[in-house]
């Protein structure tokens, strides 16, 4: 697509897709294919064939399911952590069937800085490819909603935590027992369990396990 006032034409987005069914990939190739904003300069069905070919074609945007493989769940989100950290430049689109509040989370957390499902419209992905090509982000109005309710759910939890809690969660992080913490913060074996309750309570769990396992997938610990 020219500019007016004789500009010079812009680069197409370069694109790498990644899925491991290679029919669902040729379809989507042939969908961008019409666009002459988007070129796609790799397919990849698993997470090493991937990297190989985001080191080859230097997209500005893989587009990547999550599930590549039937014996490993989600390989994807390993594979959106390996891009980060690897190629920090690639914007990562998630383009997947499954939908739900952890795992748009943990993609979003992974380095993925769109997430769209696979009954969107081809308007909607290229529209979704445009904008994390340029630096923002690309969620469907239900992933959107997920991120949102997460983050604001997390502000209050954090908001809430008094810095005693926060001591006492990072040293139950470590594995150390009630009486261990209370003697490293100097505090009766009681008041720790007082914490420990309050913290269950705040994080919405039932164990002080859980209480740990959420405050680390929050970004809490």
């Amino acid at each position: 697509m020219s500019v007016d006032g004789g500009t010079a034409q812009r680069r197409p987005i370069r694109t790498v897709l990644v899925d491991d069914h290679a029919l669902l990939r040729e379809g989507l190739r042939s969908l961008l294919d019409r666009d002459d904003e988007v070129a796609v300069v790799g397919e990849a069905g698993s997470f090493d064939e991937a990297l190989a070919e985001i080191a080859l074609g230097r997209p500005d945007v893989v587009v990547v399911d999550l599930k590549l493989t039937a014996a490993t769940e989600y390989e994807g989100l390993r594979l959106i952590k390996e891009i980060s950290r690897r190629h920090p430049e690639v914007a990562i689109l998630v383009l997947t069937t499954f939908l739900d509040d952890d795992l748009v989370i943990r993609a979003v957390r992974a380095g993925a800085r769109g997430y769209v499902v696979k009954d969107v419209d081809t308007t909607e992905l290229l529209r979704a490819i445009r904008a994390v090509s340029t630096g923002g982000s690309a969620l469907d109005p239900r992933s959107a909603t997920i991120v949102m309710r997460t983050m604001a759910g997390e502000r209050n939890v954090s908001e809430e935590l008094t810095e005693r809690e926060r001591e006492v969660l990072r040293l139950l992080a470590g594995g150390l027992s009630n009486a261990e913490i209370g003697r490293r913060l100097f505090i009766s074996e009681s008041t720790v369990k007082f914490h420990i309750r309050n913290l269950i309570h705040k994080l919405g769990v039932t164990k002080r396990t859980d209480a740990v396992y959420v405050a680390s997938k929050r970004g809490l610990i």
